[in-house]
């Protein structure tokens, strides 16, 4: 008698959680259409660094002909998840959810180096906590006001340091004065709507202005704005990068706050949260306590020029005699479908001149904390944006998220272009209040 074949391991290299969908998978036709807005694809050429490529990498995983070792780990941590791949596939497949749900696979199953454990970690602690990021706000304060900051650059000590910790002083914009948000501001004339506001993680320590700016605007088109001042990460950080158990309990608690704060519509000026409070109702579908709260959530959920060009205009638009460079956050062009309503809003201003960036779909190399765990590639996209960029010879660039602002200032001054990269809602703003073209820094 001959002995029974060992059982076959459905899942292959992965775990039976959550693997990424064979549904999905096998909506790819390996056509390559995706390649060419692939920005490691047109970064390398290397096929396994594109959409195609990983989708093949994740079915031969799937089918247990490739372990989960680090060259497949590495071809999955080059990917910045900008879903530009998305954009460009006439199949439909939503690369996004196959990402997440193997770079998900990856963090339980595959043993990171313990300096890779170490630095992922400290991200994660200090930039989806609010508290722990008004301390460290405080820190780099006093890093910058003593003039250590300066003299550690001028001596050349960055360059000592391993290329991940380097980026961290790279990206680190000159901390401004913390603005405050009333936990509700008021419409102005008669109320319209009763808006709940995001306040975001970095967004609410260190772009706190573009919080204020938002405020502003909403309350001067009628809206009653309410920001609960106890409301957390919203977990997109931890979702993008594979930390799901995390990302889960942040959802959660971001759908009690909103839920206690009775508001018709939940606003974000991130792109990164936006696409992520989006798709709690997916994040949270096995949750049975959490899966209708969390669909209700996420239609609740706009980004703030989408909501704004529903919304007809009453605040009348000042001039403003820029030129204005645009740039599309991945997370809002790709992930949201966001293209023409923030230049709709910028539009609505007398004078100001819009400008096409060059490659607009190719993403800036931020990609959430991409720019600190792939500080090369995100150097050479945020290079590659930044000489487009100079190329129009904008007075300023705008955007509609917090990492792809820290990304292109850096990347802009490192080509001796060093312009203001401000917020769509922060020009508006400007515009609101009548402020000169001085003011926009």
């Amino acid at each position: 008698m001959t002995n029974p074949a060992p059982p076959h391991n459905v899942n292959g290299a992965f775990d039976a959680h959550n693997p990424p969908s064979l549904a999905i998978l096998d909506k790819c036709v390996h056509c390559g259409f995706c390649l060419p807005a692939c920005p490691t694809y047109a970064l390398w050429g290397e096929e396994m660094d594109s959409p195609r490529g990983r989708i093949y990498l994740m079915k031969l995983a799937l089918e247990g002909k490739v372990e989960m070792n680090a060259k497949w780990v590495g071809h999955f941590d080059s990917c910045l998840g900008c879903v530009s791949c998305m954009t460009a596939c006439p199949s439909g497949v939503d690369y996004g959810k196959l990402i997440e749900a193997t770079r998900a696979q990856i963090e339980r199953n595959f043993p990171r180096p313990a300096r890779d454990k170490l630095h992922r970690r400290f991200l994660f602690q200090a930039f989806t906590r609010p508290e722990h990021l008004k301390l460290l706000r405080r820190l780099l304060l006093a890093y910058q006001e003593t003039g250590l900051q300066s003299l550690l650059r001028y001596l050349g000590f960055f360059r000592l340091l391993p290329k991940p910790l380097a980026a961290m002083d790279s990206l680190l914009p000159p901390v401004p004065p913390p603005e405050s948000i009333l936990p509700l501001t008021p419409a102005q004339g008669e109320k319209r709507m009763r808006v709940g506001l995001l306040l975001g993680c970095v967004q609410r320590s260190f772009f706190s202005d573009v919080n204020a700016a938002t405020a502003r605007v909403l309350a001067a088109e009628g809206c009653e704005v309410v920001a609960p001042p106890d409301q957390s990460c919203c977990g997109a950080l931890c979702l993008h990068t594979g930390e799901e158990s995390q990302a889960l309990q942040l959802a959660r608690k971001m759908i009690d706050t909103f839920e206690n704060a009775s508001v018709e519509v939940i606003l974000i000026n991130a792109a990164g949260c936006g696409s992520a409070m989006k798709d709690y109702g997916y994040l949270l579908r096995d949750d049975p306590a959490y899966a209708r709260r969390a669909r209700l959530f996420s239609a609740k959920c706009k980004d703030i020029s989408e909501f704004l060009c529903d919304l007809s205009p009453l605040a009348p638009r000042n001039p403003l005699r820029v030129r204005v460079a645009y740039h599309d956050a991945c997370h809002l062009q790709h992930a949201q479908g966001i293209r023409s309503q923030p230049r709709t809003l910028l539009q609505q201003i007398p004078d100001l001149q819009l400008l096409e960036i060059p490659e607009g779909a190719l993403c800036c190399g931020s990609a959430g904390v991409y720019n600190l765990i792939q500080p090369e590639a995100a150097t050479e996209l945020g290079d590659r944006k930044a000489n487009h960029i100079a190329a129009l010879k904008p007075d300023l660039v705008v955007t509609g998220n917090p990492g792809c602002i820290l990304q292109l200032r850096s990347s802009l001054a490192r080509a001796g272009h060093p312009l203001p990269v401000l917020h769509t809602m922060q020009l508006l703003d400007a515009s609101l209040r009548g402020l000169p073209r001085s003011a926009l820094r």
